[in-house]
């Protein structure tokens, strides 16, 4: 049992570590901001009690340490420096460390931790400032009007020590949060004889005056709410802890061991001028009253309920088609309300697989600061659209290209602040993180003010790897295509940030594996932009079911403009695979030729018009079924190598039809003519 205490410790702190990288982001662009510097202080308090309770003793040590130093920056008796936010920095990765690891015996990894904890109170102790060894609580009177006093009754079970729970820290919490007095009842301590060390014998009540709400003292026992007994109850508004007699009655409780009660508390505050007590001293919450606003959820059980989801797909499509053969009004009236009850649970379940990408955006952050200091550059991250949604297997596959691109970016996109002036720029480089949405799907730029990238450079690069013939002629989009292909890289030496031979072939690899594009522009002195086109989810498509020969395929509606029906005699007399429909010529693609089955003329052919970056694109089939709820099935190793294909589907009547990758189908057949064959 405490070993799932344990994970579940570690999950929400590494969300608290993830919490705490954002807001020093932040206050490095502000170090003056004091409420980042709380929020900072809270972060690392909270890692500090929870390690305590679940065993991390050695983390809850050195977050301590770093906690004073923040102490005192919050207090301003401490300046926030580049070295302290450098500092934290290290500090912040070798807390992941120890989150990963627990709590050790090797003797190297003792004395690492030793000399961060030097380091740190090295700089606690800049400028002469006194380092408490705890926090010392607020004797000051809190002077926000919005304050409220409060009794707190903790009586924790006798075997919460058992569980490695600390209920000291419990009380340094609550210090934490403002104004405290604190009253420990220990009549329950048994003789010497009959005491056991590892039990609880004692209690506390607390009055404390704070300006957070109850929710934020309740989350002070999260951990505890099954091992404690606790009540809050308000006493009234403001800080009554500035009244001597409410303070007396305080220490003669703790003196008397006699509990404190809390009509008599707020009785004392009445006559000290607190009209308001009396009227709110009448509220009592209760820690287990308020209602959950969220749960967390292990990802496993998401993955599940998805796949759950799909299965149900299936077999509505195969209720679907027995309801019209049988054609009972009944059987089909049921299949119809099921297939519109199944949509609705499909968009529920994936609407709760989204995650935002701002949850990842934050290692972007770190390493465009880590790099930028390393290389003596100075860049400013900006995000845009960090709010957008995707599946969380999307965005577990995109993370690495992504990294692969800022890096480039860093490396070879922005130049050094010298060469920035010299050319007219500004010293600060900028790259920009943008997403937005574009139909059914996200699109996410990347976007440098850096060198930007020749063209021609480009060109003759692919010349001397011979991955183009010199006499190819190519557009300046399908120049930047070059830098895709395998063994392509513009740059010559090995490097440390970027490296070489691993290039963007592998990114455009990755991203397609997700059923995703990835796109180049650049212009020379002004920048370079990769554009990211992604699907918002991978596992259910509404796909359009098309007949070529005996086959069939699924192509997603939502790449889907048109479907013409036209004479096949009209596709006798195109030119270089170019049609004229409504006065617009459009390029298409015979999937009876891409997929080398025979041709069936029956004088009407479908052409389906689909989106393909800024243009349209036909693809010419036998016969268009009609529109299906498609669960898309990953190929098996056999199979995976299919480039036009992006995966397979169930039909309700058990067959199976492939989904066609309309953006790689089209690329593919576009660059046929340039690209080397192996």
């Amino acid at each position: 049992m405490i070993d799932k205490f344990k994970a579940k410790f570690v999950e929400e702190s590494n969300d608290n570590v993830h919490d705490l990288e954002e807001a020093l982001l932040l206050l490095e662009k502000d170090t003056g901001n004091k409420e980042i510097v709380e929020r900072i202080f809270r972060a690392m308090h909270t890692l500090k009690g929870g390690g305590a309770m679940f065993g991390f003793n050695q983390l809850s040590e050195f977050t301590h340490h770093l906690e004073t130093v923040f102490d005192l920056v919050r207090n301003n008796k401490l300046e926030i420096t580049d070295d302290i936010i450098s500092l934290t920095f290290e500090s912040i990765d070798h807390i992941k460390h120890m989150l990963e690891v627990g709590d050790v015996d090797d003797e190297e990894e003792l004395e690492n931790q030793q000399s961060f904890i030097q380091r740190v109170q090295r700089v606690a102790n800049l400028e002469g400032a006194v380092v408490p060894k705890t926090p010392v609580a607020k004797e000051e009177a809190v002077k926000d009007d919005g304050s409220k006093t409060y009794l707190i009754d903790i009586k924790p079970n006798e075997e919460i020590l058992r569980n490695g729970t600390n209920p000291f820290y419990l009380l340094d919490d609550l210090h934490a949060m403002g104004t405290a007095k604190v009253v420990a009842y220990h009549e329950k301590v048994p003789v010497l004889s009959s005491f056991n060390p590892i039990s609880n014998y004692c209690q506390w009540q607390v009055v404390l005056n704070t300006s957070e709400s109850v929710n934020d003292i309740k989350d002070v026992f999260i951990f505890v709410e099954d091992e404690c007994d606790i009540a809050i109850n308000e006493i009234g508004a403001g800080n009554l802890l500035t009244s001597t007699e409410l303070v007396n009655k305080i220490d003669e409780a703790a003196r008397h061991q006699k509990p404190l009660v809390k009509d008599e508390l707020a009785g004392l505050a009445v006559s000290a001028g607190d009209s308001e007590t009396k009227k709110d001293g009448k509220k009592k919450v209760q820690l287990k009253e308020h209602k959950i606003s969220s749960i967390r959820v292990n990802s496993s059980k998401i993955d599940e309920l998805v796949n759950l989801v799909s299965e149900l797909v299936t077999i509505q499509a195969q209720l679907n088609l027995f309801a019209e053969n049988d054609g009972n009004p009944a059987v089909l009236a049921l299949a119809e309300n099921i297939q519109k009850l199944s949509r609705q649970l499909r968009d529920n379940a994936f609407s709760i697989s989204l995650i935002p990408l701002q949850s990842e955006l934050m290692r972007f952050q770190r390493l465009v600061r880590d790099l930028s200091k390393e290389l003596q550059k100075d860049i400013d991250f900006v995000i845009e659209g960090g709010d957008i949604e995707l599946d969380k297997n999307i965005i577990e596959h995109l993370t690495d290209p992504l990294l692969h691109i800022i890096r480039n970016a860093v490396d070879h996109g922005i130049e050094l602040p010298d060469e920035r002036i010299s050319n007219g720029k500004s010293p600060k480089g900028t790259i920009l993180f943008k997403a937005y949405y574009s139909g059914a799907s996200v699109i996410v730029k990347v976007m440098d003010d850096g060198k930007g990238i020749d063209p021609e450079f480009i060109r003759n690069k692919a010349i001397s790897k011979g991955l183009i013939d010199s006499s190819t002629e190519l557009s300046r989009k399908e120049i930047f295509e070059l830098v895709f292909l395998s063994g392509f890289s513009t740059k010559d030496e090995v490097t440390d940030v970027s490296g070489r031979g691993v290039g963007m072939d592998v990114v455009k690899k990755k991203i397609g594996e997700i059923r995703g594009e990835v796109s180049l522009d650049s212009e020379i002195g002004k920048g370079t932009t990769l554009t990211l086109e992604l699907p918002m989810t991978l596992s259910i498509i509404d796909g359009l079911l098309v007949r070529v020969f005996n086959n069939q395929y699924v192509i997603p509606i939502a790449n889907i403009e048109k479907i013409y029906a036209i004479d096949s005699v009209s596709f006798g007399k195109t030119f270089n695979h170019v049609v004229n429909i409504d006065n617009e010529q459009y390029p298409f693609i015979d999937l009876r030729e891409t997929f080398e089955t025979e041709l069936v003329n029956k004088g009407t052919e479908q052409l389906i018009l689909v989106k393909y970056e800024d243009r349209r694109v036909g693809l010419l089939v036998d016969q268009v079924i009609g529109e299906f709820q498609t669960v898309v099935k990953p190929m098996g190793r056999f199979l995976k190598k299919q480039e036009n294909i992006s995966g397979a589907s169930i039909m309700g009547d058990g067959t199976i039809a492939m989904v066609i990758d309309t953006n790689r189908l089209i690329h593919n057949n576009a660059t046929k003519k340039y690209r080397t064959k192996n």
